[in-house]
């Protein structure tokens, strides 16, 4: 049997599925019980444990061959990084106590790093207290997700305008969801291989002006334009859509360095992975 954490999102929810398909028993943990009922319905075992809870994820981990875990950011969080820190001390208690074979570990690209990162720094933290606590680890690092970009489809919609933080005309690594969790569990069903990372990226890199014209077919059936934004003008807008200011400060953070080219793969023993799944596929999924 196999544990997935995060089967309400995006990724997790892809991994349950493909274990499933692959005939693989899964046990699903979710923070309430309900939210367990459409994977019972399709076979799943329903684990109730909240990721900050080492007790109860211990509980949920326990007898499994392989977990798929995560550490979602609170963007309303007034202290994201010390959140997330407690988060991943009890997730890395957890893990140790029950002696999961081998975890899945959703991280991210600069990774790596251990600062000019912003929200990225909370993954960095993860990945040293895992490589601790489990017995074998396999860090997913995925580009920037092409999901972010659905928080745009209301200005495309009405405007046939692309905000964008990233910078016009280059063209930055990016991946749908869709092919992180098949990736992850691939990876889960290959079985325990020591500690692992896997780089993770879409079939191509993105210049906004191609997310603009993938958006603009996907929503409107002709082409979107870019609005450049300032980076310098990520917290303000940020907060003003409800991210509290110290993850709006992390968020400025990021794309600056993505901006200077710090943000990018370690490309440290083997080549980057590249998906199946393309922008303009994703975004009609996401438009269904």
């Amino acid at each position: 049997m196999f544990a997935v954490a995060g089967v309400t999102g995006n990724t997790g929810s892809v991994v349950a599925r493909e274990l499933l398909a692959a005939g693989q028993a899964v046990r699903v943990i979710v923070r309430d019980a309900a939210k367990g009922e459409a994977w019972k319905a399709r076979g799943a075992d329903v684990a109730v444990a909240q990721l900050d809870d080492a007790v109860a994820l211990a509980r949920a981990l326990d007898g499994v061959k392989g977990a798929y875990l995560l550490s979602p950011p609170s963007v309303t969080s007034s202290d994201p990084l010390t959140e997330s820190r407690s988060q991943v001390d009890a997730m890395a208690r957890a893990v140790a106590a029950s002696a999961v074979p081998h975890v899945v570990f959703l991280s991210s690209i600069a990774a790596h790093h251990p600062d000019r990162t912003g929200p990225i720094l909370t993954v960095h933290y993860a990945e040293q207290k895992l490589s601790a606590a489990a017995r074998d680890v396999t860090f997913v690092r995925p580009s920037y997700f092409l999901e972010n970009w659905r928080s745009a489809f209301a200005a495309v919609k009405g405007d046939g305008v692309l905000p964008s933080f990233l910078q016009p005309g280059r063209a930055f690594p990016m991946v749908a969801t869709e092919d992180i969790g098949r990736v992850a569990a691939e990876r889960l069903l290959a079985g325990p291989a020591g500690r692992q990372v896997v780089e993770l990226t879409g079939p191509e890199d993105y210049t906004p002006e191609a997310i603009a014209r993938a958006l603009g077919n996907a929503l409107l059936g002709r082409e979107a334009h870019v609005v450049p934004l300032p980076v310098e003008q990520a917290e303000p807008i940020l907060t003003s859509l409800g991210v509290s200011p110290a993850m709006a400060a992390l968020y400025r953070e990021m794309y600056t360095s993505f901006h200077t080219g710090h943000v990018d793969f370690e490309r440290r023993g083997g080549a980057v992975v590249r998906g199946k799944v393309g922008a303009e596929a994703a975004f009609a999924a996401m438009a269904a």
